[in-house]
């Protein structure tokens, strides 16, 4: 056998060991318990403290919001998601939830972007009453209706 093909071989056995010590010593020992995911990390999600709440919990003290709302195009998104975490909030109604951004929070979801529907709402904010934020002409949880 050629020397180049032994040294090939020693090199290639090097590298294949060198790869499964290195794996043997970095891969959790829990990953693969439940397919391609660490299994630890349940545990660990379970140590982080809670933050939302729940659309029940906004449902509880604001029925008239909620009912409101089922009759908007923004039924569907959770209050969460413009609100930010109301855990705190559902617990103790004197902690004041977040603002919702400076007025035009809005433009995260309708600013006119090439990847959404075209059947989506969406604006061009410098075209779009600029200077003026979005609450002025647009109820949040009715934005087809004034404020």
């Amino acid at each position: 056998m050629p020397p180049q093909i032994t040294r090939l071989l020693l090199v290639t056995v090097a590298i294949v060991v060198a790869y499964f010590t290195a794996r043997h010593f970095l891969v959790p020992a829990s990953f693969g318990q439940y397919g391609w995911y660490r299994a630890d990390a349940l545990k660990d999600y379970q140590l982080l403290p809670i933050n939302y709440a729940g659309q029940a919990a906004c449902a509880d003290c604001h029925e008239e919001v909620i009912k409101k709302r089922a009759k908007a195009k923004h039924r569907s998104i959770a209050c969460e998601t413009c609100h930010g975490p109301l855990y705190a909030h559902a617990n103790d109604p004197t902690v004041k939830p977040a603002k919702v951004g400076n007025g035009n929070f809005c433009v995260r979801c309708h600013e006119a972007a090439p990847a959404r529907p075209e059947k989506f709402p969406q604006v061009v904010l410098a075209d779009h009453n600029p200077g003026q934020k979005c609450t002025e002409c647009h109820a949040p949880h009715l934005p087809t209706e004034a404020p």
